[in-house]
């Protein structure tokens, strides 16, 4: 039986229908047999279409740029506001919500008493879900929760398929309605287009599974340690210039484990006000006292620093016995680079051990994808400790610590997330390593090489896009992750919907995964999409923009992504006129000016 697949390559946010004999069975002695040649023809036809979904084809040799720093030496980031009409009625509009809240619960206690058991002492056991916690997942979040958490299938590629949901229960519940959609995927982290079902990763993968199975039903330290296991490991440190480095089967639990093998009491742990969970959590298992610094201050760092040098443990006033540094390559919700040139000053200066969280800057960001020290040309030797995952540019899972040899085989025996844990999967060591081989390959045929340059390219050419559409954007000029602010809750399932409308996924963000006032949009492009996929979506912002008022630019950031105004913002001259560019003109403008800066 030949089974036929719908065509995939229609417009955007839309299906085209299998015909209903698509996959109807027949008695054998029935079916003429079909042309060989035309049956290969149009398998192939069907299975370029489903790659096209998966990875766009390039319009133009010309839409790839190096992604590297201009600055000389230096970051420049300037993140723009909007006048404070706008911030004055995000707190109003949050006001309303509460007290609406409060209202309802008032009477709902009174008269619906049954929906709230769960929050009331029962038969002597006490609630395990406090009611004051449980107040904004309740009457805020559940307004909102039909924009989170969308059950989809397929590749998460440049395209993603959603499977349409309704609720009859203001969103406490979903169920499906049985059909899908297709839309522009710009929500996942694959940053260069490696989660593919096709081509050289998908293969090594297959073949992979084939070889040693799904699961090594073992950890690391008895026996699930196989060869692929160790060539991944070296070619993680071979890639991020280090010699050597230990694989984790998580992201999250590698930062979760990896600090309590390195720091414990008596030490210290200075960590950014923006640092990811994970290492958050990790620190506090640790043991370690800690203390933390405003997001990429460098000035408020060198207080902290100058502070416990001086002043030492609490109470005892004693020396640490080390100082570690925590940072991140590049933050996620905020889409801004960690300022190493000037941290390397100060490490220079206080002599404390410096640990880089490259989640999602290894591959996304430098010449090579070397991550933030390949960005700023700064030698991996001066760091102590890179941490990465292999879920964002490697399109597979797990993480990996990478330092010196003694520090590595100090966190082979110590380290919990690597002495018990299940050992990473063949399967996904396969798709590591493909992914590996492809990126270090620096000739000029490179496939690696072209996705981190069609990367920072599309980083570039959005960005610079909506700003002269007039959005607030944060973060680098290079980063692919790309916040849009939309501040009004009310606008965080209004914006979702209205993209979801014009066939794209995105991830809306708000409190208590932002800060309550800058509720946003988080983009996060990828090699996989191509210069009309990012017109397509700038010519959707544009709609929206205007429909919901989003246009809040104050022009201080500069209409050319910051580069023209630099000079004239440090020496506060003053704000300038609103970029508010025709979305003709944007993408007229743009290839020409992306490739300039």
């Amino acid at each position: 039986m030949v089974q036929v697949e719908a065509s995939l390559s229609g417009s955007v946010g839309q299906e085209v229908p299998i015909p209903k004999n698509a996959t109807a069975e027949t008695e054998p002695k029935k079916i003429k047999q079909p042309d060989m040649d035309e049956e290969y023809a149009a398998a192939e036809k069907l299975n370029k279409e489903l790659v096209n979904t998966e990875f766009a084809p390039i319009t133009e040799p010309s839409h790839r740029r190096v992604s590297k720093n201009t600055a000389g030496g230096m970051l420049f980031q300037f993140e723009d506001e909007p006048s404070y009409y706008y911030v004055v009625t995000t707190y109003i509009s949050y006001l309303v919500l509460i007290i609406i809240g409060h209202v309802r619960d008032f009477f709902g206690k009174r008269f619906h008493k049954d929906d709230y058991k769960y929050l009331k002492d029962s038969d002597g056991y006490a609630p395990l879900y406090n009611h004051f916690d449980n107040f904004y997942v309740r009457r805020l979040k559940f307004r909102i929760n039909d924009c989170f958490s969308r059950p989809t299938m397929g590749v998460p590629g440049r395209m993603i398929k959603l499977m349409n949901r309704y609720s009859t229960d203001h969103n406490t519940t979903f169920k499906l309605t049985g059909d899908t959609s297709m839309t522009l995927n710009v929500s996942s982290y694959n940053y260069l287009g490696f989660a593919q079902s096709h081509g050289p990763c998908a293969e090594a993968v297959e073949k992979a599974i084939r070889k040693h199975g799904l699961s090594t039903c073992s950890a690391s330290t008895t026996c699930g340690n196989y060869g692929i296991h160790l060539e991944v490991e070296d070619l993680a440190a071979k890639f991020v210039g280090k010699p050597a480095s230990l694989i984790f089967s998580q992201g999250f639990g590698t930062n979760s484990t990896v600090f309590s093998a390195l720091m414990g009491p008596g030490s210290l742990i200075i960590s950014d006000e923006l640092n990811h969970s994970s290492i958050r959590f990790g620190s506090r298992q640790s043991g370690a006292n800690i203390r933390v610094f405003k997001h990429n201050n460098m000035v408020d760092l060198e207080r902290v620093l100058r502070e416990v040098i001086s002043q030492g443990q609490p109470r005892t006033h004693r020396p640490y016995t080390k100082i570690l540094v925590v940072i991140e390559g590049l933050y996620s919700m905020e889409g801004n680079f960690a300022d190493l040139p000037r941290i390397m000053e100060l490490k220079k200066r206080y002599k404390f051990y410096l640990f880089i969280d490259e989640a999602h800057s290894i591959g996304a960001i430098g010449p090579h994808g070397g991550g933030i020290c390949d960005y700023f040309g700064i030698p991996t030797t001066d760091v102590d400790i890179l941490m990465g995952t292999f879920t964002k540019s490697f399109g597979a899972a797990g993480g990996y610590v990478a330092s010196s040899v003694e520090i590595v085989n100090k966190l082979r025996v110590t380290n919990p997330g690597y002495v018990y844990a299940e050992s990473m999967s063949p399967a996904v060591l396969a798709q590591i390593k493909s992914s590996f081989l492809e990126i270090m390959d620096h000739s000029p045929s490179s496939i690696g090489l072209e996705r981190i340059e069609r990367l920072a390219f599309n980083s570039r050419y959005i960005r610079l896009g909506l700003k002269r559409l007039g959005f607030v954007i944060y973060g680098n000029d290079d980063s692919p992750v790309v916040p849009l602010l939309l501040y009004n809750p009310g606008k965080i399932n209004a914006f979702s919907h209205e993209m979801l409308k014009r066939g794209v996924s995105i991830v809306v963000v708000g409190y208590p995964a932002c800060p309550l006032l800058t509720s946003r949009v988080r983009f996060c492009f990828s090699a996989a999409h191509n210069k009309a996929d990012l017109d397509y979506i700038l010519r959707a912002c544009d709609e929206i923009g205007e429909k919901l008022q989003l246009k809040l630019s104050s022009g201080a950031a500069g209409e050319d992504v910051g580069k023209t105004n630099v000079d004239k913002i440090k020496k506060k001259q003053g704000w300038y006129s609103p970029p508010r560019w025709s979305i003709e003109e944007v993408i007229s403008h743009g290839v020409e000016d992306t490739l300039k800066q």
